[in-house]
């Protein structure tokens, strides 16, 4: 395969170790439309057999972040959105929030503009901690060249004053949207080659996924509404982003909101927006969410949670695609696709009258149930492997294995929190395992007892059961016959055990034991 003179390899973004360079698999070749069949032909040369594939995700729009005390008014960023289409925006004011949404999503560039609050390099240096590799664009409300010097030495990749932003950002980020461009349709093509058993961010390959991968894929190219189930830490905004990335609205925006995350008294300003002086501390116009998301797809996510109220005003927005923002006369129109999303029953509450009938019906067009971890098999290994690569890689380590007990006692868990408590779970056994494996007793000791529990038949007690019996009769043996010695003085005995005291405290509850029935009474008078 040719590679162009001088083209550049790819960023290493997700921890995937960085052969792009002998595969030949550069952004430059990948823009000039390298036909799928030679990507194919390669990957099997370099790998030793074939390769089997899912079909290649479509390329999204590149998601910038921007971190500006000041808030979306400060900057002309909605007419740089307007002119730089297609992208992704997202505007946080609140610099730990933002420095959270960083650490835990992927972005392909961030914009930060340091005020008086925070210098510029302090502020850089937080993003650069939370992604190490993420470019990030320094604005400046008190440049200097000894600060300009500073940040683009710590890898910042540009530095801007703000004085002079309105002339030089739009530039910036139209650089860097072309090159987040080109990096986006590379690790689709990558994903394609190194990871057969994905479908855009998901990982898995079971029965259950791979039907949700079907209908992901019928229902994007359409604009009907579409609900999604499951519960919680299944991946429902992922779904959502997935209808998004290969709809006809890939170009326009993707807001996402959280119906159970906002005051009741907030939400309807917040969804539909409000004019000047349309009540109390409204001193000017506010855009809602739903006009936001104008030309693209809006997430509301647990709409279960809407108040009944707001569930009349968002069934009138559906029906006629017009939003009327509070305080105004007119009502404006909107185009916008709709993806509802829920953890709780709504059919049974429908049934309860908790949730409007004909609002029901309309969003639940299309339904996509996500299985439970639980139902997804062999997925649950090729999960933890990612988890354990990408925690790795963050703590600057080599990934360890999975012994064969930590697997069964993975596939054994019921995981009520799902895929967002097995990443958890993984990289706690990263952080705590010592060798090339990660074994049981890098896992909590509570989900290796309901583990235990979980796998044995009725009638049986197997190797996890038993250790959890054995463990918990050694516990309340050693708190009885500590106590007994020091007559239940709590911080003699946990001098001796070398416990913090709290801990003590905590093991003698869950025991159900108390110091006090273990002091000696004072002896009676002589007779």
């Amino acid at each position: 395969m040719n590679v162009p003179e001088g083209a550049a390899p790819l960023r290493r973004r997700t921890g995937i170790p960085g052969d792009e360079r002998e595969r030949g698999l550069t952004a430059a070749a990948l823009a000039e439309g390298i036909h799928l069949a030679a990507l194919r032909a390669a990957a099997s040369a370099n790998v030793g057999g074939p390769v089997r594939f899912l079909p290649v995700p479509a390329m999204r729009q590149p998601r910038i972040i921007v971190i500006d005390a000041a808030g979306p008014a400060a900057l002309p960023y909605a007419r740089l959105v307007a002119r730089l289409q297609p992208l992704e925006l997202r505007i946080e004011t609140n610099v730990d929030a933002a420095l959270e949404t960083v650490a835990r999503d992927s972005w392909d560039l961030a914009v930060v503009t340091a005020r008086d609050a925070l210098p510029a390099a302090r502020l850089l240096e937080s993003v650069r901690v939370a992604d190490p590799e993420l470019p990030v664009v320094v604005i400046d409300s008190e440049p200097a060249v000894a600060t300009a010097r500073k940040c683009l030495q710590a890898g910042a990749t540009d530095y801007l004053e703000l004085a002079r932003v309105d002339a030089e950002l739009e530039g910036a980020l139209g650089r860097l949207r072309e090159a987040a461009r080109r990096q986006a349709t590379g690790i689709a093509l990558r994903r394609a080659v190194e990871r057969p058993y994905s479908f855009e961010e998901f990982i898995g390959e079971s029965t259950p996924m791979r039907q949700v991968y079907d209908l992901i894929e019928r229902v994007a190219a359409s604009s009907i509404d579409v609900l999604v189930s499951g519960e919680t830490g299944t991946g429902k905004e992922l779904v959502a982003r997935a209808i998004h990335r290969r709809s006809r609205r890939a170009a326009g925006p993707f807001v996402p909101v959280d119906c159970g995350a906002i005051p009741d008294t907030l939400l309807e300003s917040e969804l539909f927006g409000h004019e000047r002086g349309a009540f109390t501390g409204a001193d000017a116009r506010r855009i809602g969410l739903v006009e936001c998301a104008d030309g693209g797809t809006l997430l509301l996510d647990e709409v279960g949670e809407l108040p009944p109220a707001l569930q009349a005003k968002l069934l009138r927005v559906l029906q006629e695609r017009r939003v009327r923002r509070v305080g105004a006369r007119q009502e404006t129109a909107v185009d916008v696709r709709v993806v509802a999303a829920t953890s709780r029953p709504l059919d049974a509450m429908v049934e309860r009258g908790q949730f409007r009938r004909d609002l029901f019906f309309r969003i639940n067009v299309v339904r996509v149930d996500l299985p439970p971890l639980r139902a997804r098999g062999d997925d649950i290994g090729l999960l933890a492997e990612a988890f354990a690569s990408r925690a790795a890689h963050e703590a600057g380590r080599p990934a360890p294995g999975l012994s064969a007990d930590a697997y069964q006692v993975l596939r054994s868990y019921s995981w009520p929190g799902n895929v967002r408590e097995l990443s958890n779970v993984i990289r706690r056994a990263v952080a705590m395992a010592t060798g090339p494996l990660a074994g049981v007793d890098d896992l909590p000791d509570e989900l290796v007892a309901a583990a235990g529990r979980g796998a044995e038949p009725e009638g049986t007690t197997g190797f996890f059961a038993q250790r959890a019996e054995h463990v918990a009769r050694f516990e309340r043996q050693f708190l009885v016959d500590l106590l007994s010695r020091h007559v239940g003085d709590v911080a003699a005995a946990a001098r001796e055990a070398r416990l913090p005291r709290g801990t003590l405290y905590r093991l003698l509850k869950a025991h159900g034991l108390d110091g006090a029935s273990f002091r000696r009474p004072p002896a009676g008078p002589q007779g």
